[in-house]
């Protein structure tokens, strides 16, 4: 294979819904590019895009699949994303190494919500946009909607290149008014015909063909001086101007395929050949040192591995993008995130479930290696003396969770290492092992996000496994003054032990002054602040811990012994077992013995009248609550919203975005756990949400009673 250079090599993501047929198309592209000679089906299981088990069993795209094709003597390296949106993790690392995104449209369906998440994600990465209506030839496409939905959304910015002359199941011709030819295809696709474009249609192709030279002429002042001169713009021009609209995404072309019967296929490559931005003319990756990196061949030689994964005959593949340099077989590199060396033994350039073995690639290029020793997902590969490190590339919130375990406590331990090593390949499969709940986590985008983990585990490592739905981390805290005393004696020959402690509690919150008297039962409780310590919890809140201790009456060396017994029982709350926070504690008296007294008699007595006062103080649940934001189409908002207040959800606003209406609430995590499902089965799956920890909020008593009878109940059955 050719070592193409930096400036004949194109990066593209391939983004758009579940169903818009993405696999389909790069399967079209491979087949015209020569590097397959038959075409597969998603339906046949033989694509080389969705190559792994578990996609022929779901029968769709689970892992974004990075291929590349050779066309007109440039280098396409195209990944195809999943479009399930419990698979964004795919596209969100796609985009962060590639330069530009074509948003495939299911065109029956017009615009759809995996349409508008891909679409955001573009626009927070700066990536120039291509829009290709697809499935022409379905009975339903109305490819005038479609555009009406686009240029509704987006505005002027959306410009057609092509139009279809008809659509259903007779498709088989477009116009384009860039070339101003007509293509047509023999029913079998492929190569088309190149036609002058009939009287009929000459009117709209000349309107079009204007309107697309004014945009392309908008982009740069030259060509606009010249346009305004000559009234026209020579197929280079038109190019250059689109390739500069393109890199400001003040563009968005409009493009027509049918990629089931190869229709517009080899248009589209040439396009993307031609007319979209190299690597060099978009903004150059940063490093973590704010220092930027050009795609500059003859620089020292750095790598970013993106993507790690276990695959079917070969094991563990490692995909890279050259960021400076040249990358060689037998290269020895530094990875300087863990500090280790690895030799890179080979070097591939990849197409899917395809690997062409090459001996060189240079900066700008996508390619593979395997068996690497010590590199995982998000580490830097530099030549010794060259200092670069890239960030990790960040993943959104997850947004469904369920506690694992295995079927077979044996095989517990195995468990976590697959998690561990499942995690390294989808970092959106976040694993926690949980010591407050005493469960292991996993957290993913979705329901089927997790049960795609399930189906890998069970049948690629054989290991049986169970989820369970997971604890509720709530908190515990207090609402009003209590104080309490105890006394820890004991005197069973030899040294005793002995300590009393007396102390005040109160619910704590951020700049409370202390207050020097406190009642009780009539009786007055004088306070003087002898030392103060604010410790700041793992699980939230604080524990303010003041000394006022007057008279000597406990030696201040037991004062740590005292606080750590109240840290021992505040990690477990009398009403639910859970973590307690944002507590002050005032020890103001107690006695010592002065042979008997020893740090954990006072441990021991710091620790029951903690317990004691805490019970006294009308302890209360607080339950985590998120921030929920939903993207739902218009005709289904009602039932949202009911849903979610079922949910005991507070709806805190709700606005119009591009066709869909967005809803924002803040709901219990207890009431989130299977909200994905329930919310695809609500709109047919034309909705999405994400959601975010906002803050730990006091649980409805009615909530909270119930809540304590379950605790009960689990606690007699230990007894």
């Amino acid at each position: 294979m050719k070592v193409y250079q930096s400036n004949e090599i194109k990066n593209i993501s391939l983004l758009g819904s579940s169903g818009s047929g993405k696999t389909t198309l790069i399967e079209a592209m491979l087949y015209e590019s020569g590097i397959i000679k038959r075409r597969g089906t998603v339906e046949g299981q033989n694509t080389v895009s969705d190559y792994f088990p578990v996609e022929h069993e779901y029968g769709y795209s689970v892992f974004s699949t990075v291929t590349h094709v050779e066309w007109n003597g440039k280098k396409l390296n195209i990944i195809d994303c999943p479009g399930s949106d419990d698979f964004i993790g795919g596209v969100i690392t796609s985009l962060n190494v590639t330069d530009t995104a074509i948003i495939l449209l299911n065109t029956p369906y017009g615009v759809e919500v995996g349409t508008q998440n891909h679409l955001r994600y573009t626009e927070r990465f700066s990536k120039p946009v291509i829009f290709v209506a697809n499935q022409l030839d379905h009975e339903k496409a109305d490819f005038d909607q479609l555009l009406e939905q686009l240029k509704e959304q987006y505005g002027g910015k959306v410009v057609q290149i092509q139009f279809p002359l008809n659509t259903g199941a007779g498709f088989n011709a477009v116009i384009d008014v860039l070339k101003m030819k007509m293509y047509r295809w023999k029913p079998e696709g492929g190569a088309p015909e190149e036609l002058e474009i009939p009287n009929e249609y000459k009117d709209k192709a000349d309107d079009l063909h204007n309107k697309l030279v004014e945009s392309a002429a908008e982009h740069d002042e030259e060509l606009m001086e010249k346009y305004f001169e000559q009234g026209s713009l020579t197929e280079d021009e038109m190019r250059f101007g689109i390739r500069k609209g393109l890199v400001h995404r003040d563009m968005f072309p409009v493009f027509c395929v049918c990629s089931g019967r190869d229709m517009g296929v080899r248009r589209l490559m040439e396009f993307l050949g031609n007319v979209v931005p190299y690597v060099q003319d978009l903004p150059k990756p940063v490093t973590k040192d704010g220092t930027e990196v050009a795609p500059d061949a003859t620089k020292p030689t750095s790598l970013f591995v993106f993507k790690t994964s276990i695959e079917p005959h070969i094991g563990e593949v490692s995909y890279f993008k050259v960021m400076s340099g040249k990358v060689h077989e037998g290269d020895d590199l530094v990875n300087v995130s863990r500090g280790t060396k690895e030799r890179i033994n080979q070097i591939f350039s990849v197409a899917g479930s395809l690997r062409d073995k090459v001996e060189e690639l240079v900066a700008g290029d996508i390619g593979a290696t395997v068996k690497l020793k010590e590199t995982r997902t998000g580490n830097t590969l530099n030549a010794k003396g060259c200092e670069y490190e890239f960030p990790s590339i960040s993943y959104p919130d997850p947004k469904f969770r369920r506690a694992i375990k295995a079927k077979n406590e044996a095989d517990s331990e195995k468990l976590s290492e697959i998690l561990t090593r499942m995690h390294e390949e989808d970092p959106t499969w976040i694993i926690e092992m949980s010591k407050e709940l005493k469960q292991t986590i996993v957290y993913g985008q979705g329901e089927f996000h997790l049960r795609t983990l399930k189906w890998r585990i069970e049948n690629n490592d054989k290991v049986m496994i169970d989820y369970i739905e997971p604890k509720i981390p709530y908190r515990e805290t207090i609402t009003k003054s209590a104080r309490a005393d105890y006394r820890h004696k004991k005197q069973s020959g030899g040294a005793g032990q002995f300590g009393e402690v007396h102390l005040i509690i109160e619910p704590y919150f951020e700049g409370m002054p202390t207050p020097d008297l406190y009642k009780f039962n009539g009786q007055e409780f004088k306070i003087s602040v002898r030392d103060k310590q604010e410790i700041p919890l793992e699980w939230g809140g604080k524990l303010v811990f003041i000394n006022s201790i007057v008279g000597g009456a406990i030696d201040a060396r037991f004062l740590p012994a005292i606080l750590k017994g109240i840290l021992d029982k505040i990690e477990q709350g009398p009403l639910t077992g859970s973590y307690a926070r944002d507590v002050r504690v005032i020890v103001y008296d107690g006695k010592m013995h002065p042979v008997d007294s020893n740090e954990i008699s006072f441990r021991l007595a710091g620790r029951n009248a903690f317990s004691t006062a805490f019970k006294q103080a009308s302890p209360k649940l607080l339950e985590p609550i998120y921030d929920v934001e939903v993207l739902a189409p218009s005709d289904r908002l009602g039932d949202v919203m009911s849903d979610l207040q079922g949910r005991r959800a507070i709806i805190m606003g709700m606005h119009s975005e591009k066709g869909f209406e967005k809803l924002t609430a803040k709901v219990p995590l207890k009431e989130l756990s299977s909200y994905s499902t329930t919310l695809s089965s609500l709109t047919g799956g034309r909705a999405s949400f994400t959601m975010k920890f906002a803050s730990y909020e006091l649980v409805p008593m009615d909530v909270q009673d119930k809540l304590l009878k379950e605790y009960e109940a689990t606690q007699l059955e230990r007894e």
